[in-house]
């Protein structure tokens, strides 16, 4: 099925910032409450979210096979299962109903009440149930540097990195839409030349600039999924900030990898960028070549994509400081080879499942995906506008990831997932 909706020439009736995130070619999908207390899927363009259970209701998607109430739902994920003929044709109507030539809805006052809300107007929602969460490890840059710091830095990479996308299974009842704030955890840690741990706050909170991808329903148990068909069962992507508790996972994290230290909060941008949205932007990925996957991961063309990422924090009243801008093209590791890899053992991957990229570090310093790294451990703080400095994340500050695509004039971005972490509570025994 052609991707109209890609169309660049396509002009929208709704005004355009050229800055905008979301032109008509993009039409994102997300979940949202309404000033009438109503929670609807809806899509974006411009500065207007798209009530797309009203447009139903209205004979705007005539002749597209949907159920009644496939956007009267709290969540994307029975859209998501409709498959991807189905995700196609909503967005190519949708690019149809408001292009700047169709005066059907355009000049239609009471459809465009009850189907237009101003961005201000509406609380955007977590867009999926999310049944599973996994998070992957696939930044070479990030593995080694971590490898460089808790290692020895000759070896940083550790034997099974450049032959299997390594992952992990998450938490997925933490994970939150932007704006929903979150607190540092509680745990135990090893403070350095102790030989007992000691309880209390985490004293080296940390970001993780990511993507997630979000699944349809793609195999069942038993199946996995070839390589070369794992593309057609991702709905889309978001941003991601995975935070991370540094000093509590360094003291748990052997031998069973991460726990506490991760599952307390993860936070991502509330519109779903469809991978058609995001087909202009493919690009190579790092050349796998020594050594080279093994048959079941092996792949031609190019599956990585060219996202614009920058990290910013905001203190308590203070403004914006940018502290790293990266590209996803970075990643060793393609979304389309950790789908794989995750079912070839015959893993079950469901319609809503989240899979994280991993911390997204660049080839420089100013492209690292973590204070971790960024710092180098706490050694060199970064100095914010205020003139105050950041060793890791403190009470209070905002953490505020944006993501964007460009090429020539079209510019399809996330948005952006802002998270303000708020103090420990207080323990009482």
């Amino acid at each position: 099925m052609p991707l109209t909706a890609n169309d660049p020439n396509r002009k929208s009736w709704i005004e355009v910032d050229k800055n905008s995130d979301f032109p008509i070619q993009n039409i994102p999908f997300g979940v949202f409450l309404t000033n009438n207390h109503i929670v609807t899927v809806g899509t974006r363009i411009g500065d207007y979210a798209i009530d797309l259970s009203a447009l139903y209701q209205l004979g705007y998607f005539d002749g597209i096979a949907l159920t009644d109430d496939i956007f009267l739902q709290d969540t994307l994920n029975a859209f998501i299962s409709a498959g991807r003929k189905t995700w196609r044709e909503v967005r190519n109507r949708i690019a149809e109903i408001f292009d700047v030539t169709n005066p059907k809805l355009r000049d239609n006052e009471s459809h465009r009440k009850q189907v237009l809300f101003h961005i201000d107007e509406v609380e955007m929602q977590l867009p999926v149930c999310v049944g599973d969460y996994t998070d992957f490890y696939s930044s070479r840059e990030h593995a080694t540097n971590v490898g460089m710091m808790f290692r020895d830095p000759n070896n940083a990479l550790l034997p099974n990195w450049l032959h299997i996308p390594v992952g992990y299974h998450g938490r997925s009842s933490t994970i939150v839409p932007s704006g929903v704030p979150v607190r540092r955890p509680l745990g135990q840690t090893l403070p350095n030349g102790e030989t007992q741990p000691v309880f209390g706050p985490s004293r080296l909170v940390d970001f993780e600039l990511e993507t997630a991808f979000i699944t349809a329903d793609a195999n069942r148990m038993g199946e996995y999924i070839p390589v070369e068909e794992a593309e057609d069962h991702i709905f889309g992507m978001v941003l991601f900030n995975d935070w991370s508790a540094r000093d509590i996972q360094k003291w748990e994290y052997v031998p069973l990898g991460p726990f506490l230290a991760k599952n307390f909060a993860s936070s991502i941008s509330p519109w779903i960028v469809t991978l058609d949205a995001l087909e202009p932007f493919r690009c190579e990925s790092p050349k796998q070549v020594d050594p080279k996957p093994l048959p079941y991961l092996q792949q031609t063309g190019n599956h990585a994509f060219d996202i614009n990422l920058e990290v910013l924090i905001k203190p308590e009243n203070g403004e914006e400081t940018s502290v790293s801008k990266s590209n996803f093209k970075y990643m060793y590791w393609t979304m389309s080879q950790q789908l794989a890899h995750h079912t070839i053992n015959g893993c079950q991957v469901n319609a809503g499942d989240m899979m994280g990229s991993g911390t997204i570090s660049g080839p420089t310093p100013d492209s690292y995906g973590s204070m971790l790294e960024l710092t180098w451990g706490g050694k060199n703080p970064i100095t914010l506008k205020d003139g105050t400095q950041r060793k890791f994340i403190e009470d209070n500050d905002t953490v505020i990831m944006r993501g964007f695509c460009q090429k020539d004039d079209l510019r399809i971005g996330f948005g952006e997932v802002a998270t303000k972490l708020l103090p420990a509570l207080e323990f009482k025994k």
